[in-house]
């Protein structure tokens, strides 16, 4: 007869406490095999190897729901789907720790004494990380087959040899390492950033491929706070440049119009001032024919229109404020797509507001999409991202 097991000589076989069995057993997880006539639970050795894959189970990220639901089922392709949904979580898991890692070190490379504010603003780091990426990935899924943006980027700025370039807030500086070997020649380019952002790698990228600049051409890169005001006593220092590029700043910089104006402080007389942000999406007018078309109510995007217009105007005047003239370019990009389902999710996705309202009348969304895509083979959104080119006069 085989000689059952305590819960306390369970426990310790399998590594856990008596009250992790005595929570499975209430979860439904781990139900005794008989018990004594103290009332005492007993366990046999097939007791045992459940116990042992709960272990296991939990111990790779599974929730006491989901072991129960899979110790149910037991089918191998049931595992092995459960293990596939399971690692991707994981992985979305360690994304969100990389990306707290590296809003935490951002935040101590920018000051030596720290209150709680900037907890919070560790918190806005990784929103605004986790967002940009998702934007980045989603933008190369659906316009690869199309010029790559950082040289639409870099061909508007129309650079010339010998020029000295201030890029403000570089990252990982696309804009240079997808154009590296078109740098004009003997142009003198200094990137500022802080330390726990992707320049870091730009940092290391700069001297491996140094010797592939075309000649003459320099890059360097300075860590330091470009809200600190001893950063730009530092680049007054350095004397005038002939292009100073301020990009996708909006969500980094919590004063916008200090860096435009302590950029216009250091440009040369005839020099250039590119700067983006305040866009009018263009994409507007495509979801709002696309909702009109199935009858439904679209004066939430007049709404987004307008509030676009508004802060768009803001950002004209403050820009006026400290230079001559003040030129719009627009740089168009286009997303193609081929399933309706993700047009639909990148619509709830800009729209975050009215998600709900856009869910409501989703099925007809797929059905004016879907007959889009089969009489055109695909669905092409044209994006229009606003730069401005600022001048002394």
């Amino acid at each position: 007869m085989e000689k059952k097991m305590t819960s306390g000589e369970m426990a310790k076989k399998a590594g856990v406490s008596q009250k992790a069995i005595r929570l499975y057993d209430e979860k439904g997880l781990l139900k005794p095999t008989e018990y004594s006539e103290g009332n005492y639970r007993l366990y046999d050795d097939a007791a045992l190897q459940i116990l042992e894959k709960i272990v296991a189970l939990k111990q790779i990220g599974f929730s006491l729901e989901e072991i129960r639901d899979n110790l149910k089922s037991g089918e191998a392709s049931d595992i092995k789907g459960a293990l596939e949904i399971q690692l991707q979580k994981m992985e979305e898991k360690k994304y969100q720790l990389e990306k707290i890692t590296d809003a935490i070190k951002r935040t101590l490379a920018r000051k030596e004494e720290l209150d709680w504010d900037d907890v919070a603003e560790i918190v806005q780091y990784v929103s605004a990380d986790q967002s940009a990426d998702e934007r980045h990935w989603d933008a190369l899924k659906h316009t690869s087959g199309e010029l790559d943006w950082y040289v639409r980027i870099f061909r508007s700025l129309d650079l010339k040899d010998g020029k000295r370039v201030l890029d403000l807030g570089c990252g990982y500086a696309k804009l240079w390492r997808n154009n590296w070997t078109d740098i004009p020649k003997g142009t003198k380019i200094t990137g500022y950033d802080i330390h726990g952002s992707w320049a870091d790698d730009f940092a290391r990228f700069i001297p491996e491929n140094k010797d592939k600049l075309p000649e003459g051409a320099d890059i360097k890169l300075e860590f330091a706070d470009l809200e600190d005001e001893k950063t730009w006593d530092k680049i007054d220092e350095n004397g005038e440049y002939d292009v100073v590029i301020a990009h996708y700043l909006d969500s980094e910089i919590k004063d916008i119009e200090a860096i435009v104006a302590h950029a216009s402080k250091v440009i040369a007389e005839e020099g250039l001032f590119s700067f983006n942000g305040a866009n009018v999406a263009n994409w507007n007018n495509l979801f709002k024919e696309a909702i009109e078309a199935i009858g439904e109510d679209s004066s939430f995007i007049d709404e987004t229109i307008a509030g676009q217009t508004e802060k768009r105007n803001q950002y004209i005047s403050m820009m006026e404020k400290y230079f001559a003239r003040v030129e719009s370019v627009l740089l168009p990009n286009f997303w193609h797509y081929t399933e309706a389902k993700e047009i639909v999710e990148k619509m709830k996705d800009y729209y975050r507001a009215h998600e709900k309202a856009i869910a409501g009348y989703e099925n007809k969304l797929l059905a004016y999409f879907e007959d889009k895509i089969e009489k055109d083979g695909e669905f092409v959104l044209e994006a229009r991202s606003q730069f401005w080119h600022c001048y002394k006069k």
